[in-house]
């Protein structure tokens, strides 16, 4: 399994940035996919999942400002950022639970500028 995240960058408070992961060497159809971030010095935390059958769930923190949505036939994730807060800088990684083991993108950083 391969996660190839990009999109990341420099974005001013109350920007937004687009993320996407594009996935291979699994049955993306029916696999959960999610991001989760970490930012320096504090523990990765969940931001958005999307379940094979459709739904989605967000961190508190973001509900309203971020969009989760999957395209099943370019087997890609995206994660759409809005109104974005300084707090929102992190790395973002990319994540699907498949054959038994949790998989990892390489990480895209997200930088968000007061």
């Amino acid at each position: 399994v391969q996660l190839q995240a990009s999109g990341g960058g420099l974005v001013q408070a109350g920007g937004s940035l687009r993320l996407s992961c594009k996935a291979s060497g699994m049955v993306f159809s029916i696999s959960a996919m999610s991001w989760y971030r970490q930012a320096p010095g504090k523990q990765r935390e969940l931001v958005a999942n999307s379940t094979s059958g459709g739904s989605t769930n967000y961190a508190d923190s973001v509900k309203g400002r971020f969009t989760i949505s999957r395209d099943n036939a370019k087997r890609t994730v995206s994660l759409q950022m809005s109104s974005l807060k300084p707090e929102d800088t992190a790395v973002y990684y990319c994540n699907t639970f498949y054959r038994l083991r949790a998989w990892w993108g390489q990480g895209t950083q997200v930088t968000v500028s007061s």
